[in-house]
């Protein structure tokens, strides 16, 4: 399993190259569901859950007959995605989160849009909000739907985006992330990120935080205020991890360029990115990721007993490969 594959199972295919950055307001709009005319509302609900069933069911026929046809030269990354997140979704029944009608019919160009999808059953004086950031995005009428396969030992949390194409929606992105580890949920992660924050450990808090982003929510490009309220916490943190990170290693010093948290194993683990010597023997590989990955334990003890494990990630000469996953009482 290479680097790419193996993240697919964390963060799945971005069909149309969407990304959680600010950007300029646009002639766009969002209808919520509530705010939906039912019969629109039906037919949107009636496709999300055909389609979030096929997921979870392993259906790739049904995902591919039902492709915006933008995107049909794509269906090898999208059949390698809907492949990846199936277990994720095994041993459960979907039912859709939320549904969010996004136009943008009234783009002239391929553009970047941001739209605001405020619910119509909250007050003017604290509307809810939730904000989807969309880039390269042609003009036309699109929908972003998210669902959970309830009573699956993950959790596994489903987004859809679609496209309105000859009366019908169509598939034009799939993201699946797992909605719980280990039994733990995202408030679970939230919780202990708070308590590590309050007791001094901040690199068990940031990542703590990172879990519990990741097990809310399984796309990157929306924002809520619940999410706003995770990521101010997270911004106040005393020490918070900065890179790049040196360890040593005996006589050896590795700069380690980024740790992120690492559910693609189904386990609460933190990969490890670190710029590798080079070596291309796979004992010499284990070798070296062993060495990191203990070196940075010992910078960072508090981290054994807050994650399942850590993965190690070699970088070299611009590309990143998974080396070794290790849980924690294996690394020395």
């Amino acid at each position: 399993m290479d680097f790419i594959e193996k993240r697919t199972v964390i963060r799945i295919f971005f069909a149309l190259a969407l990304l959680a950055v600010p950007i300029t307001g646009r002639a766009v709009t969002c209808t919520t569901q509530a705010a939906m005319q039912p019969a629109e509302r039906d037919a949107l609900a009636s496709t999300a859950q055909r389609l979030s069933t096929a997921v979870a069911q392993g259906d790739s026929a049904t995902l591919q007959a039902a492709l915006l046809p933008a995107v049909a030269g794509q269906w090898e990354s999208i059949h390698d995605a809907a492949d990846a997140g199936a277990p994720l979704a095994k041993g459960g029944t979907v039912e859709l989160r939320s549904l969010y009608l996004l136009d943008a019919s009234s783009l002239t160009a391929t553009s970047d849009a941001q739209f605001f999808c405020t619910s119509p059953n909250t007050s003017a004086s604290s509307p809810m909000t939730v904000t989807v950031n969309m880039r390269g995005l042609p003009p036309g009428k699109y929908a972003l739907v998210l669902a959970d396969a309830a009573g699956a030992p993950l959790a596994g949390q489903i987004a859809l985006v679609l496209g309105w194409d000859a009366n019908a929606w169509k598939l034009g992105g799939l993201f699946v992330r797992p909605g719980m580890i280990d039994g733990h949920d995202g408030v679970y992660y939230w919780e202990r990120g708070r308590d590590a924050a309050h007791t001094g450990e901040p690199w068990a808090a940031w990542y703590a935080y990172e879990a519990a982003r990741t097990l809310l929510i399984p796309i990157d490009f929306l924002s809520s205020p619940n999410l706003d309220k995770l990521n101010q916490e997270q911004a106040q943190i005393t020490g918070a991890p900065v890179f790049p990170y040196s360890v040593q290693a005996g006589d050896r010093s590795f700069k380690i360029d980024s740790v992120h948290f690492d559910a693609s194993a189904r386990a609460a683990d933190l990969g490890v990115v670190y710029e590798s010597t080079g070596v291309t023997d796979p004992a010499a590989q284990r070798t070296e990721a062993e060495a990191v990955l203990g070196a940075f334990l010992k910078a960072q003890p508090v981290l054994r007993q807050s994650f399942h494990g850590l993965w190690a990630y070699a970088s070299n000469s611009g590309k990143i490969a998974p080396v070794i996953e290790l849980p924690m009482k294996q690394i020395p």
